[in-house]
């Protein structure tokens, strides 16, 4: 089987209501870039990859879209059932942007799945008795909103919470207060400043709730911040944002730098490379948190495939983009939010695809 062609697509994603984090970050919408590859056997695949803006992790929209074009001609003719090779000839074509790769990575497991006639969760390894619990944000509001977003969020089965920081120091220790005096029976609340707390603050705000049950996602911006406090504090932490390639989670889980990670498959480079990370951090016995990074249903069911590998007892939740924008490129297909949790479906492949006059033409077209 060979690569025949490749079609880019571009697909602005409104939010139903702007999203707030840490270092006065706002987002009223993200841009999405889609990839669909066909091969000489007339199987296609297709690939997704949405950065949260430009401002929130080292990947813009535009950056994908360049970095697609740039790769496209040089793929076509490679055989896409050799994902190994083709992510590590991906790597010598382009260096670094991997987050952009990834849409190729994932759309060549959609087709892997297809001509085996398998869900893309039986490649990675099999189905583990996990129910893909799913994980809320709460973002940054005043309490009675904040506690009202996860008042609704409970009553539709949602357990796991990521409740956004950055207010400063005094409203940071209030909210998590507040927040943890209702915390019911079996809910997991983690505190997220998204790397906007310098280490003085992560280290006083988190030593001023030392007597609550909490743990901490991403306090500084860095690894080497991140450890720093880790020195000073005695709560767990969960590292995001500066967990990028495999090297970064074999030094944190080296040092004991967290007791848990949080898995964005685009920002590892795709699935391909997200193998590994998911079994160096099962060898470890650490916890798992994952998403893609933001997007619509596509992304979500790639992210619902690989959680479905996880074993529930390593497994947080999955956080779901598809919730938070009006635009819904496959309606009533691919994973959806069922009593707080989302399942991958089991058809062969990746198990959907977007409806092409919601995508509209094609930015570009390599044969």
């Amino acid at each position: 089987m060979k690569i025949s062609a490749i079609s880019l697509y571009g697909l602005d994603l409104p939010l139903e209501t702007p999203q707030v984090l840490s270092r006065g970050r706002v987002f009223d919408r993200f841009k999405s870039t889609f990839i669909k590859i066909d091969t000489d056997e007339g199987i296609s695949g297709w690939g997704e990859v949405c950065p949260w803006g430009s401002s929130y992790l080292a990947a813009f929209p535009g950056g994908v879209r360049a970095a697609l074009m740039e790769m496209a001609p040089q793929l076509i003719g490679h055989d896409p059932l050799r994902p190994d090779v083709l992510v590590r000839y991906m790597d010598r074509i382009l260096a670094g942007h991997i987050y952009a790769k990834a849409a190729v990575d994932f759309a060549i497991w959609d087709i892997m799945g297809k001509a085996m006639s398998r869900p893309i969760y039986e490649l990675l390894g099999g189905k583990e008795e996990n129910p893909v619990p799913r994980m809320a944000s709460v973002h940054l509001d005043s309490f009675d909103q904040m506690n009202s977003e996860i008042e609704r969020k409970r009553s539709v089965g949602f357990k796991n919470f990521s409740v956004k920081m950055g207010r400063g120091i005094d409203e940071d220790i209030a909210t998590i207060r507040n927040v943890t005096e209702q915390r019911r029976p079996g809910e997991l609340f983690i505190f997220d400043s998204n790397g906007g707390w310098s280490p003085h603050e992560a280290t006083r705000v988190m030593n001023s709730v030392a007597d609550l049950d909490t743990t901490f996602e991403q306090p500084c911006l860095t690894y080497e911040e991140c450890l720093d406090v880790r020195t000073r504090t005695r709560q767990p932490i969960s590292l995001d944002e500066c967990m990028i390639e495999l090297r970064d989670y074999v030094r944190a889980l080296s040092d004991r730098g967290c007791e848990l990670v949080s898995i964005k498959l685009a920002r590892v480079g795709g699935l391909t490379k997200a193998r590994a990370i998911r079994d160096l951090c099962l060898a470890y016995d650490i916890n798992m948190f994952m998403m893609c990074m933001a997007g619509t249903v596509v992304n979500d069911t790639v992210a619902a495939h690989f959680a479905q590998t996880i074993p529930a007892n390593r497994f947080c939740g999955a956080w779901s983009c598809q919730d938070y924008i009006t635009v819904d490129p496959a309606p009533q297909r691919g994973a959806r939010t069922v009593n707080g949790h989302m399942p991958p479906p089991s058809l062969p492949g990746l198990g959907v695809e977007p409806d092409l006059e919601v995508l509209g033409e094609p930015l570009a077209v390599y044969k």
